[in-house]
């Protein structure tokens, strides 16, 4: 099992910036590829950046490609995401997740944290 615990969300303007942190526990961090989705009201959970367990392999939705940024830090078993030039759009529960399989589709993780909530004011 690996629990995940995101935070740094928060309100924030149109332009301005974010960093979210997802602190892992439990298995073996280093093993997994990490993942950032966001689940908006009325829509599909979507994915917007994953990183493999080596940070060697980075990947990001076209809409965010450009502004966000995913680390990881293997050593306090914790993944990023920065956020920059954020947009009203942006706005929603921003959840991490840890699995070995394809990074950019939900099937691909097997754990989830509970999300943290972004919000960007136009």
């Amino acid at each position: 099992q690996v629990q995940l615990v995101e935070s740094g969300g928060g309100l924030v303007q149109a332009g301005g910036s974010l960093r979210l942190s997802c602190a892992a526990s439990g298995r073996t961090f280093s093993r997994y590829t990490m993942g950032w989705f966001r689940q908006s009201p009325g829509k599909e959970r979507e994915f917007i950046a994953g990183i493999r367990w080596s940070g060697n392999s980075i990947y990001y939705a076209d809409s965010v490609k450009g502004r966000f940024t995913i680390s990881r830090d293997n050593a306090k078993n914790t993944v990023y995401l920065q956020m920059n030039s954020l947009k009203p759009e942006d706005t929603g529960v921003y959840l991490c997740a840890a699995g070995d399989r394809d990074p950019t589709r939900r099937g691909g993780y097997d754990y989830w944290g509970q999300g943290t909530q972004v919000t960007v004011s136009s």
